[in-house]
């Protein structure tokens, strides 16, 4: 059960990795990357006058996720044990599910410049990488606890 626990851990890994690569991906692709994905035309408007706060924050997040990645990763054996490993993992897990089912609440008043597909888009995508963290982080748990069963 470890196993295809570790597994399900490294494809939630896998997921931040991708989202993390993703966020990099728009502040490449500038202004119309940032409208494509939703950012809102503030942060597009930004980075087409060329100011450094969307890039700035854009990477926050990228680094972010790059860091929740690690910590999936090291859950599932692939990387050396993160400090506060299981505190990290459970916090992760709960912060994507949240903003994923907060999201699909915020889709109905759409609040700032994101639309609701934004919203909803993005929601269900946090949810879907929430559940697989939570699914391989339940399967792993014996192990990151010193326990074998």
């Amino acid at each position: 059960m470890i196993i295809a626990s570790s597994n399900i851990l490294i494809l939630a890994g896998a997921l931040s990795a991708l989202a993390a690569i993703a966020h990099v991906g728009v502040i490449v692709g500038g202004p119309d990357w940032y409208r494509f994905f939703g950012a809102g035309e503030g942060m597009a408007g930004l980075a087409a006058q060329g100011s450094w706060r969307p890039a700035f924050i854009t990477m926050a997040i990228a680094v972010i996720l790059g860091l929740w990645s690690a910590y999936a990763l090291s859950g599932a054996g692939v990387l050396p044990r993160l400090p506060l490993l299981k505190v990290a993992l459970i916090a992760i897990t709960s912060v994507y599910l949240l903003r994923g089912i907060a999201g699909f609440m915020l889709a109905a008043f759409a609040p700032g410049e994101n639309t609701p597909v934004f919203w909803v888009w993005s929601s269900a995508i946090c949810l879907l990488i929430g559940v697989v963290h939570a699914i391989g982080v339940r399967g792993v748990w014996s192990s990151l606890s010193g326990v074998q069963t």
